[in-house]
């Protein structure tokens, strides 16, 4: 065989895998996305959940956090929630998902 051809058929060879390493990743994704992820906020005086596709489905205020004069401390428990929830997705995404990215500059 000659140069040319044995290049091609690496090449070819290369295509495959890559194939089979997309089809596998987007089937990850898709696991990962009917995941469910519940951000807490202290006490779980707010929770909110997630999907795995970052979509806030639930979002759940224990009747004890809400005080007419006090909504800063409630708005501040919906974002440590939110933020909690949207943490856990990342790190989720990241271990599934981050070995398909290393290297890759993504």
């Amino acid at each position: 065989m000659d140069d040319i051809m044995m290049r091609g058929m690496n090449m070819q060879q290369m295509m495959k895998q890559a194939k089979a390493m997309q089809k596998k990743m987007m089937a990850e994704q898709e696991e990962l996305a009917k995941q469910e992820f519940v951000g807490k906020a202290p006490d779980d005086m707010v929770t909110a959940t997630f999907t795995g596709d970052n979509q806030l489905i639930d979002l759940k205020i224990n009747p004890e956090a809400v005080d007419p004069d006090d909504v800063d401390m409630l708005q501040d428990l919906v974002i440590a929630a939110v933020k909690d929830g949207m943490k856990q997705v990342s790190n989720a995404t990241q271990q599934k998902l981050g070995k398909y990215t290393q290297g890759m500059g993504l």
